[in-house]
C-alpha cells in the first residue's frame, strides 16, 4: 500500500507549486474571486490523482470511495463525493500539466531514447459504438496490430527519467513529434530509436540541432559504420519499452473507462507525474573495462 511518509512529501511538493501557481496567475484572472473557500484545494486534488497511480488500484472509483474516504480521512478530511471530485479534477488540468513540465521532467545526459506506445481507448470491435472519443481518436497500427485511440511519445534519458512527452492521434507518424523543436528542446547528444524513425531528412534536421539520431538499419538497406558503443546502446533501447510497460501496468495510464476526453488527459498527466515519484526507475548502468571503453549493462 501507500507509504504515509511519502504522501506527506508528495503533498508538500505539490502544495508549494500550487501556491506559486496561484500567486503568479491571480493578477491575470478575469472577474472577482469567489468569497466562498473551496472544499478541496488544488494541491489535494492533484495529490489524490497522483496517489491513485501509486496505490496499485486499477479502478479510481474503487480507490476513492472504498480506500481514500475510509482509510485516509486523517490526510484528506474534506473529501467531496466521487462525482464532484471527477468534476474538480478536470479544473486542475492546467496546473497539473505545468507541474509535470516544470517539476517532474528529468535532465538530459547526452544519451536519450525515443519511442511511442499505443494508448487504446476501447476494443477494436467497439470502435463504431464509442461516442466519447468520436471525431477525436483515430485508428492506427502498431507492432501488436490495429488499435483505436492515441499514441504517447516519450523521450527518455539513460537514467530512466522522462525528458518530454507528446500525445498524438493513432494515425500520426512516429517521426512527426521529432520535427517539432519544442519536443526536443532539452535533448542533446545521441538519440537512439527503432527502425520506425529512419529518415535521412529527419537525421539532417536533428543534426543541425546538435542531436545525432541513431537507429538500426532495415534488411534492404546497405550496412553503415557504427561504433561498438552505439551498437551496445541500441541493444539497451529496451529500457524505454520497460518504462512504457510500467506506465501502463503500474501507473495505469491506459484503460477503457473514460467518460470524457478531459478525464483521459488528466489520467495520462497524473500517471506521468506518478512515474516521476517512483523510487526506482529502469536505467542503464555503466562499467569501464581495461581498454577504457564504456560498456552498458
Amino acid at each position: 500500500m501507500i507509504d504515509y511518509d511519502k504522501i506527506t512529501d508528495i503533498f508538500c511538493i505539490v502544495d508549494g507549486f500550487c501556491k506559486d501557481f496561484d500567486a503568479t496567475t491571480q493578477p491575470f484572472l478575469l472577474g472577482k474571486p469567489s468569497k466562498r473557500p473551496p472544499t478541496m484545494s488544488k494541491s489535494e486534488i492533484i495529490s489524490i490523482c497522483m496517489l491513485f497511480h501509486l496505490s496499485g488500484f486499477r479502478c479510481f472509483k474503487h480507490f476513492y470511495i472504498f480506500y481514500l474516504q475510509r482509510h485516509m480521512q486523517r490526510e484528506f478530511p474534506n473529501t467531496v463525493s466521487y462525482n464532484r471530485f471527477v468534476e474538480l479534477s478536470q479544473s486542475v488540468l492546467m496546473p497539473m500539466s505545468i507541474f509535470l513540465k516544470t517539476c517532474c521532467l528529468g535532465l538530459c545526459t547526452g544519451i536519450s531514447f525515443v519511442d511511442s506506445t499505443p494508448i487504446r481507448v476501447c476494443h477494436t470491435k467497439r470502435i463504431k459504438r464509442n461516442k466519447v472519443f468520436k471525431g477525436i481518436a483515430e485508428v492506427g497500427k502498431s507492432t501488436m496490430g490495429w488499435f483505436y485511440g492515441f499514441k504517447l511519445h516519450i523521450v527518455l534519458s539513460d537514467k530512466g527519467e522522462i525528458l518530454n512527452f507528446a500525445i498524438t492521434q493513432a494515425n500520426v507518424d512516429d517521426r512527426e513529434p521529432l520535427k517539432n523543436e519544442a519536443f526536443l528542446k532539452a535533448v542533446f547528444g545521441k538519440l537512439f530509436a527503432d527502425k520506425g524513425y529512419i529518415s535521412e531528412k529527419l537525421t539532417k534536421i536533428l543534426f543541425v540541432g546538435d542531436i545525432h539520431l541513431i537507429t538500426n538499419i532495415r534488411n534492404n538497406m546497405k550496412n553503415s559504420l557504427m561504433t561498438m558503443n552505439d551498437k551496445i546502446m541500441l541493444r539497451k533501447r529496451s529500457v524505454i519499452e520497460t518504462v512504457n510497460d510500467e506506465l501502463k501496468n503500474i501507473c495505469q495510464i491506459e484503460h477503457s473507462r473514460h467518460r470524457s476526453f478531459t478525464n483521459f488527459i488528466v489520467n495520462i498527466v497524473s500517471g506521468l507525474i506518478a512515474y516521476s515519484f517512483l523510487p526506482k526507475k529502469p536505467s542503464i548502468s555503466y562499467q569501464q573495462n581495461r581498454s577504457n571503453q564504456i560498456l552498458a549493462f
